[in-house]
């Protein structure tokens, strides 16, 4: 995925809806971006991720949310800004969930002018082709998993 947003991790806003274990969020600050959200509800999954940040990162460019990512996208207010890249990795089985969840007209506030979503999922599910304002892009496969990148491009400038 790293190799896929090349240039575009220096100095970005980075999410990661259904982080798990950071990892996702921590690459991308070492990588460049300038700061990064995990949003996470698993138990197991937030020890572990509050270890890793602290052990990687010390906090100050990486906040972690310990709830739904339905909940985080439904409170605008907790957004920190606008993000420029967008990565969610949510159990296969709820990736149609996800795209719903998308559908809501506010979820275009979450992105920056021309910023990328990109969702992981199995790859034998198709997702659509327009995501509120995102428009599906190119997909990648990988054996078993995909990767389903999309641009956040028709929005006029704030």
């Amino acid at each position: 995925m790293f190799s896929i947003l090349g240039n575009r991790l220096p100095g970005c806003r980075f999410l990661d809806l259904y982080a798990g274990t950071g990892a996702v969020a921590i690459e991308a600050l070492s990588r460049g971006a300038s700061y990064a959200t995990c949003v996470e509800s698993d138990p197991s999954a937030l020890k572990l991720l509050r270890q890793n940040v602290h052990d990687c990162v010390g906090g100050s460019s990486l906040t972690v949310y310990a709830q739904t990512v339905e909940r985080f996208l439904s409170r605008p207010d907790l957004w920190e800004g606008e993000y420029d890249v967008v990565f969610a990795d949510p159990p296969y089985p709820m990736v149609m969930e996800l795209t719903s969840i998308f559908e809501h007209s506010a979820i275009d506030r979450l992105f920056a002018q021309d910023s990328w979503f990109i969702i992981e999922h199995a790859a034998k599910t198709t997702l659509p082709t327009l995501l509120g304002s995102c428009v599906y892009l190119r997909g990648y496969r990988y054996g078993d998993t995909a990767l389903s990148l999309y641009s956040q491009t028709d929005r006029t400038p704030s």
